[in-house]
């Protein structure tokens, strides 16, 4: 897994090791990637890692991020939805390689009340998640997080990262690395979210 600086002040350097070294980071992206018949786990960090996380069964932390047309998109214009809230970047090669997964399940399950939020940590932004999200087909809602306030808050430490957010705001699970979102638990999972009230 990458490991992200809790302070982003080192970011510039980040970019600058990533874009030199990048195979050798986006290949560790996600140490359970090996495995893509992983199925989500909550909560599969060591303690240590997890501190300043938010809590399962907490409401999920409120945010505001543009999105590749430049709307702000609040998480709370999604109340009454499931959400999928993942943090990924372009350069992390299991994130990249999720995606479709995460295409395939939200098209299946848009009309019952599902929303993905792929929220990208990149630097540059829409100049690398537009060509990006063109090139793959994406058609659920990419965010922006420049800066990483929405990831800090979230404690997004590796990546990828993602929180599964019932109809009610409540985090109900926190998925550490790149998974089938395609796979028969993944479905089960969510549609137990669709259908919980």
């Amino acid at each position: 897994m990458v490991t992200l600086s809790s302070k982003f002040g080192r970011r510039s350097l980040l970019v600058l090791l990533l874009s030199i070294l990048g195979p050798l980071f986006t290949l560790g992206c996600d140490s359970g990637y090996s495995n893509p018949s992983n199925e989500p786990a909550a909560d599969s960090q060591p303690a240590s890692i997890k501190r300043g996380l938010p809590s399962m069964g907490s409401v999920s932390p409120a945010f505001q991020l543009l999105d590749l047309k430049g709307n702000q998109i609040s998480l709370s214009d999604y109340n009454g939805k499931v959400v999928l809230l993942n943090f990924w970047a372009t350069w992390c090669a299991p994130c990249r390689v999720e995606m479709p997964a995460m295409e395939s399940l939200y098209q299946d399950l848009h009309k019952e009340g599902f929303e993905v939020l792929a929220i990208s940590i990149d630097p540059q932004g829409m100049v690398v998640t537009r060509p990006f999200q063109e090139a793959m087909g994406l058609t659920f809602t990419i965010l922006h997080d420049s800066d990483f306030r929405v990831g800090a808050a979230y404690g997004a430490r590796t990546l990828p990262m993602t929180y599964l957010i019932d109809r009610k705001g409540i985090i109900r699970q926190r998925i550490f690395g790149a998974r089938d979102w395609n796979g028969m638990d993944a479905r089960q999972l969510i549609r137990s979210l669709l259908q919980n009230t």
